[in-house]
């Protein structure tokens, strides 16, 4: 088999070895050398795993598989010589590892459970447990009927009332064919203490709970509790150059606010938002209907929207999944939209991660997002049922900026160091 080039922890080199169990989940800190330890266990497991069924690697999405799981194996700074046995394309079904076919699932939402049926699962490798569909990971269970079926796991903290914890990780007595392991930032040996220092640093209260210390914590009160103006807003006319304009996002009201708000990516490795549009019956004391709505977004879109770069244009337009009348007639209109990637909690996350990091920074010209970012905060009802939602109230602006980020990550992911 070989072995990976970078050293293993006390604690690595312990999970690799008890990892037997029929279920088997790494946990913890971001950084803290879980995915790698559970990485190379899943490469032990597939030159030994048993014929007749299939192998899988199921993500939130498959570009997240290709990031998280995939982008690692294929490094040979990590895993040496057995990085040249790992082949796969970003949004491909299936994938080859050590020779064995290897199915690539995304399973974001409920729908997801579909694609498990008459599947017969010999192994699964799953990418951040938690954002996955409860039913398709009870799916997933079901599935690895074939004899000596191992599943190995990894994920983030999360609410302490999240199914994974609450019915599996909080009953790992009970569960004898269980297995977990929880990982902390110092586990991971190939760290620096510089950067240890930095990333502690980046992150504030719940994210710092979860992200740094690796605990199971409820959300609760601001969602973007590092937001600072001071810090995150910069003049339009301050702005740097552009190396490209990813997308507009575009949240989409009858009664509440429209907004839509452009997203570039900047040369100094930054993503801004540097423009937005916005419409607010409540303010302007009067509806718009869908075709004025397009009308004017589409005259916005035409502008200037940086102070030196003329005629910037996005590369996709990503809406509201649940506008559809509205992505209809910019259809007509002669402008194709994307339904915008919704998963909130996914979301939210995303934006929290770049803006605790520096890289996420927000033109003056986008007031609503501005006034809307210190009053977000969690929804105390959807806590108590394990669940990370938002106060659905005065977000139009903060939705319309998370649809472009997210939608687009596979295309910025790369290049902005997070």
């Amino acid at each position: 088999m070989g072995s990976p080039e970078l050293p293993l922890s006390g604690r690595q080199v312990e999970s690799l070895r008890e990892s037997a169990a029929r279920v088997n989940i790494w946990s913890g800190a971001i950084r803290s050398g879980k995915t790698i330890a559970s990485l190379l266990r899943w490469l032990v497991y597939v030159s030994t795993a048993p014929f007749g069924g299939q192998l899988v690697v199921v993500g939130r999405t498959r570009d997240s598989a290709a990031r998280n799981v995939f982008a690692p194996l294929q490094d040979p700074s990590l895993f040496g010589p057995l990085a040249d046995q790992v082949r796969y394309t970003s949004g491909a079904p299936t994938a080859s590892i050590l020779g064995r076919t290897v199915y690539v699932l995304g399973a974001s939402d409920a729908k997801a459970e579909k694609v498990l049926r008459g599947l017969t699962c010999a192994g699964a490798y799953v990418d951040e447990v938690t954002v996955v569909d409860e039913q398709f990971f009870v799916q997933l269970l079901g599935r690895m009927s074939v004899p000596g079926a191992q599943l190995f796991g990894t994920t983030n903290p999360d609410s302490p009332a999240h199914w994974l914890k609450r019915k599996y990780l909080d009953r790992l007595a009970e569960l004898p064919d269980w297995r977990g392991f929880f990982f902390q930032l110092d586990d991971n040996p190939a760290l620096s203490g510089d950067y240890k220092a930095a990333i502690r640093r980046e992150y504030t209260g719940l994210w710092f709970r979860r992200f740094i210390l690796g605990e199971w914590v409820a959300a609760e009160g601001a969602i973007y509790d590092m937001w600072n103006p001071d810090e995150h807003v910069v003049a339009w006319s301050e702005l740097p150059e552009m190396a490209r304009v990813l997308a507009v996002g575009i949240d989409y009201g009858t009664t509440n606010a429209t907004s839509a708000i452009m997203l570039g990516q900047g040369v100094d490795q930054r993503l801004y938002l540097l423009d937005e549009w916005r419409h607010d019956p409540a303010h302007a004391q009067n509806r718009l209907t869908d075709a004025q709505l397009s009308a004017q977004i589409r005259a916005w879109l035409d502008g200037e929207h940086h102070p030196t770069q003329q005629g910037l244009r996005p590369q996709w337009i990503v809406a509201d999944p649940a506008a559809a009348s509205f992505r209809v007639q910019l259809h007509q209109d002669g402008t194709v939209t994307q339904a915008a990637d919704n998963d909130v909690a996914y979301g939210i996350r995303t934006v929290a991660t770049l803006l605790g990091a520096g890289r996420l920074r927000v033109s003056d010209r986008c007031r609503g997002w501005i006034t809307e970012a210190p009053g977000y905060s969690w929804d105390d009802t959807a806590t108590d049922k394990g669940e990370d939602k938002p106060v659905k109230t005065a977000d139009h602006s903060l939705d319309a900026g998370r649809y472009a980020i997210v939608t687009t990550e596979s295309l910025w992911r790369r290049t902005i160091p997070v």
